[in-house]
């Protein structure tokens, strides 16, 4: 059992995996290594601080490193999965022999691992290590400039609660828990779909309203789906669950809702798919065709219509009198 942290890798130099770095840099506590495939990135890094990509104005903390060996994984105490969602389990299929056996792993990614499975117990099938989820309402250029962030840590094990919250004491990051795992996981993949469904009901009515009542209508579905997939109802109420869901929900620099306003505006080409990366539409088709595969009861309107919509000729203007 890990007893105190010193080395932390985050697998990633994307926009989220260098905020959630330069946060724990700054403590000057802790190893903090930023694991990228992109060199000219490591090297911006290391010698400029500051990643070129995707915070080019930003000075990063002199405490931050970053690298291209995976050898750094043999050390980590930590390893948060800041990559892609259907890179991961690949990905930690490729390094389990270099990773430190004891080394915790947090899946920061909300899509689906490799054969629509979830990435957790896709992970768990794969390595020893201790699997986590690790989600929350954050958009990283606000937590990158230090405004206040909150995360849920899904774990089995509750001495993870107090070691995380000591990693992140005196930061702007703030945790809860839960011992759901499954739960976490799900809602991070419910909430890109009723994100979708939300951008379209404010893309046809200008209406708080009709708003606050589709909302509702939402977050029940989202919560009914939940427990049919073995989530347990508390999880609704942590960070991953109903602030995730507003944060995606109802702010316009979520790609989520972004495709729902394009849909409901009338602007959807069908090949937004490849410039884009709209984890809520696959996440509809795999929910769909899974409660259709097991023939469970499938009373979800708005899940139900976002389905017909993306695969049936359909007429969008009359979704939001179909769903309430």
């Amino acid at each position: 059992m890990l007893k105190e942290i010193s080395n932390v890798v985050i697998v990633g130099a994307g926009s989220i995996g260098t905020a959630l770095g330069n946060v724990l840099a700054r403590k000057d506590m802790y190893n903090v290594v930023l694991l990228s495939i992109e060199k000219d990135v490591v090297q911006a890094i290391n010698n400029k601080r500051r990643n070129p990509k995707y915070f080019p104005n930003l000075k990063l903390s002199k405490h931050i490193k970053a690298t291209t060996d995976t050898n750094v994984l043999q050390d980590a105490d930590i390893v948060f999965l800041a990559i892609p969602s259907n890179v991961i389990v690949g990905y930690i299929n490729i390094v389990k022999d270099i990773l430190n056996p004891n080394a915790i792993l947090l899946n920061m990614a909300k899509g689906f691992g490799p054969d629509n499975k979830i990435i957790t117990e896709s992970l768990k099938n794969i390595t020893s290590n201790p699997v986590c989820a690790f989600k929350g309402p954050t958009f990283a250029r606000e937590m990158i400039n230090r405004i206040p962030t909150a995360f849920t840590i899904g774990s089995i094990d509750d001495s993870h609660y107090k070691l995380f919250s000591d990693l992140f004491d005196d930061t702007n990051i703030y945790i809860d828990f839960t011992n759901d795992i499954r739960g976490v996981e799900i809602l991070s993949l419910l909430k890109n779909i009723y994100a979708i469904a939300t951008g379209i009901v404010d893309a046809h009515f200008s209406s708080s309203n009709l708003r606050f009542l589709f909302l509702t209508k939402a977050f029940n579905e989202m919560r009914e789906i939940m427990l049919q997939y073995g989530g347990m109802e508390g999880t609704m109420f942590k960070y991953c669950g109903f602030g995730d869901f507003c944060l995606t929900a109802l702010n316009d620099l979520s790609r989520n809702r972004t495709l729902g306003l394009l849909i409901g505006k009338g602007f959807f080409v069908e090949d937004i798919s490849d410039k884009v990366t709209l984890e809520g539409k696959i996440a509809v088709n795999v929910f769909c065709n899974e409660i259709k595969r097991k023939k469970q009861s499938c009373d979800y309107p708005i899940i139900s219509e976002l389905y017909k919509l993306f695969n049936e000729e359909y007429d969008d203007s009359k979704f939001v009198t179909r769903i309430i």
